[in-house]
This record gives structure tokens, C-alpha cells and sequence, in this order.
């Protein structure tokens, strides 16, 4: 969201990340000073009441009239996430009815970005060349990700890959590719037995080259699996996050997507 706005705003405002890097969004519970953030904000950017749960309550308290809140997925239809039978490691159940992963599906992040474009030419009608001048050079760069993507998959024989975890749900539908998690929707979950003794079969018996992990969740599960099976390991960064040592280096949507692409090229081809 934080990389949408910025690109959306450009030299016209300050925009700045309220969850620290690093950070798992679905672990973040805002402090006092973050609260105060929001309230002090002109705009604040999230993506949905499905990934950012806690921003319900925060907003109740919110002067609406000040702030301009903006639900960058608002307009998207989101799909019930993948139901499995996992263990949390914090005892908090995390299970989403709903996979609020949308913007790692390119032609949804569009619409997120349209969305923050609206809301902002909206509240300052004299910005508005400037929003959409911005705006529109970045989307044209979102329909560039979509077509290497488009490209990289239409004529693949094998079309599934196995993640730990189930953050590409839309990604996959875009494409026609499907994918196997070995968790939920949310990373801390662990899989029971049953579920890895499924996916060791699964693996097994489809050849699956490669599993996918993330940076910032345990990989413990996706390392004990590939091992057990002998398949590579490679990242897939959800982009939940970036850590700081990601940020400093430049890396942003765009260029993490395509480190995306890349990666699942080893699985889909």
C-alpha cells in the first residue's frame, strides 16, 4: 500500500509506512503513537478489514471528516481462503474467512492503485493532473508486470507449485496456475501431521521440483518437507513486508514481483 501511494502521490506529499520493516502484517497491532499517526494523517492507505483486522476498531475513533480513509481493495471481490487444518504457534487463530492477498495478482493491484488515485484527486481536486500523471505511469508499468507474467505461463505444462504459504491464491487464478499450500492464509500457522504427510505425497507423486517459502515467516515446515523429499527451496515474497535492509537496497512492488516471476518460472513450465 505504502509502495501504491507513493508512486500515486510522487513529490506532492509525505507518505509514510506506518507498520515498521520488517513487520508481519498479520501479527501488527498498532501503538499509541501509530494511532496517533492515523489520527494526525490527511489520508490513510489500507488494503483491507480482512488483512489490517485491527483497523475497525481504530477507526471508530478516527474524525472522518479530517482523515480520508481509503480500503485500497474496497471494490474487489475477495475469495474464501484456503481451509486447512493448522495449529497456531501464538494459540491465536488466524484463520481469514476471506484471502486478502490481492495485490500480488497484477491486474488487481491495478484497481488498488486506481482506488488511491480516486480517493486523492477526490479530497484535493487541485492535485488532480498531478495524481493521474503519476498514476498512470505507474499503472502502465502494473499492465508491463501482467504481460511478462501472461507470457512466462501461457504455454506451460505444469502450472501448479507448492507454497508454504497460501498468499497467491489470485496470482494463481489470474494465470491459470494452481496452488498448493502447506499452510493457511496466515504464515504462522503450522500444518497438523496429517496435512504434511498429504503434501509429501502430493510432491511425490506429481514430481514437484521446488516448494516456496517466505523470508520473513518460519520456514521450518517448508524446510523439514524438502528435505524429507529432496525438492529445491526458493523464495516467494508475499510482500507484506520489506526489511530494511530490502528498502535500503531499493527494492519495491515491482521489482520483488519480478524476482516473483522468476522464482515460479522453476516450478511452471
Amino acid at each position: 500500500m505504502y509502495d501504491f501511494a507513493k508512486n500515486v502521490v510522487g513529490d506532492a506529499g509525505d507518505v509514510e509506512l506506518l507498520i515498521p520493516a520488517g513487520t508481519e502484517p498479520h501479527d501488527y497491532e498498532p501503538s499509541a503513537k501509530d494511532i496517533a499517526k492515523i489520527t494526525d494523517a490527511d489520508v490513510f492507505v489500507y488494503n483491507s478489514g480482512e488483512l489490517e483486522t485491527w483497523v475497525k476498531d481504530v477507526l471508530e475513533n478516527v474524525d472522518k471528516n479530517k482523515v480520508t480513509v481509503v480500503e485500497a481493495a474496497g471494490s474487489i471481490d475477495l475469495v474464501a481462503g484456503a481451509e486447512h487444518d493448522d495449529e497456531e504457534e501464538d494459540g491465536h487463530d488466524h484463520d481469514h474467512e476471506l484471502d486478502p492477498h490481492v495485490w500480488l495478482d497484477p491486474v488487481l493491484a491495478q484497481k488498488e492503485v486506481e482506488a488511491i488515485r480516486d480517493a486523492l484527486v477526490k479530497k484535493y481536486p487541485e492535485q488532480k493532473e498531478v495524481f493521474e500523471k503519476n498514476s498512470a505511469a505507474y499503472l502502465e508499468k502494473l499492465v508491463d508486470l501482467d504481460t511478462d507474467y501472461k507470457e512466462a505461463f501461457a504455454n506451460a505444462k505444469n502450472k501448479t507449485f507448492v507454497t508454504q504459504h497460501a498468499a497467491f491464491g489470485y496470482l494463481a487464478k489470474q494465470y491459470g496456475l494452481t496452488q498448493e499450500s502447506i499452510a493457511g492464509i496466515s504464515p504462522d500457522q503450522e500444518p497438523s501431521p496429517s496435512r504434511l504427510a498429504e503434501l509429501k505425497k502430493y510432491i511425490e507423486e506429481n514430481n514437484v521440483p521446488v516448494i516456496y517459502f517466505e523470508t520473513s515467516a518460519s520456514s521450518k515446515v517448508a524446510k523439514t518437507l524438502a528435505k524429507e523429499t529432496g525438492v529445491e527451496l526458493a523464495v516467494l515474497n508475499p510482500l507484506e513486508s520489506l526489511t530494511k535492509k530490502e528498502q535500503e537496497a531499493g527494492e519495491n512492488y515491482i521489482s520483488v514481483m519480478k524476482e516473483n516471476l522468476e522464482a515460479l518460472k522453476k516450478s511452471i513450465k
